[in-house]
């Protein structure tokens, strides 16, 4: 097996020392896998951690997300069509490309045992608790507290749910600047059912989900690869992926 490539200073993955990574067959699969990757300083090779998990991902497939990759080479020529489609709010796809995982979300009290052990920082969940996916809110892409927040919002989702998806996630920076329209509320949680789809998240068993989320360091920088396998295989060397 060839040696994984070092990034480069200019890499997006150049001070990251944990990455999931997570592959589908094509643009519009609605699951794929999810494999853990470390390495122990940023001069060394990445190395696999534990088995390869299986997740779904959003109901129309994969679209390209902003985030931490670069963009400009997805536009195509002057006047064409990009080859793949981009991220759109309510869209039903998941994002495409590298995007940083910043914090951490969840039932458990932040006093419990459970969160104190948790190493990005963590938001418990409650009524009022919300991520507001309203293009037009100044909140746009937040997870607010509503009864701090003036609501300027017709949607929002609810951070404590009736069910099981949000026990435990993590946030997916995919719109860091928190454009208007280009998608909100992107996690990484716990899957309603294997195999059934999401709006535009990524999801996977609980035990699989709080296995990623209690591994995740903050100070490892941790970050999310997800790819089509093709776009994977054609950007490795370049954006210096496992």
């Amino acid at each position: 097996m060839p040696a994984t490539p070092l990034p480069t200073p200019e890499s997006p993955l150049a001070s990251a020392r944990q990455l999931l990574v997570v592959i589908a067959d094509d643009w519009q699969s609605t699951s794929a896998t999810l494999q853990r990757w470390a390495r122990p300083a940023l001069d060394a090779p990445w190395v696999a951690v534990g088995p390869g998990m299986p997740v779904s991902l959003g109901r129309h497939g994969l679209a390209w997300g902003l985030g931490l990759h670069p963009a400009d080479e997805f536009a195509g020529p002057l006047g064409s069509q990009p080859a793949a489609p981009f991220k759109r709010e309510g869209d039903g796809r998941a994002p495409a490309g590298i995007f940083a995982l910043p914090a951490l979300f969840g039932v458990a009290p932040a006093d419990s045992d459970e969160a104190r052990a948790l190493r990005l920082p963590y938001q418990p969940a409650h009524a009022a608790l919300k991520c507001v996916d309203d293009p037009t809110s100044r909140h746009y892409d937040h997870i607010v507290d509503q009864t701090t927040t003036a609501i300027d919002w017709q949607s929002a989702e609810d951070m404590l749910r009736g069910d099981a998806r949000y026990t435990i996630g993590a946030v997916i920076a995919h719109n860091p600047d928190h454009v208007a329209g280009a998608g909100s509320c992107i996690f990484l949680h716990v899957w309603q059912a294997p195999g059934v789809p999401t709006a535009g998240c990524t999801a996977g068993e609980r035990a699989d989900i709080e296995t990623v989320c209690a591994w995740l360091d903050g100070d490892a920088r941790p970050l999310l690869v997800q790819l089509p396998a093709a776009e994977y295989a054609r950007r490795r060397t370049a954006w210096q992926l496992p």
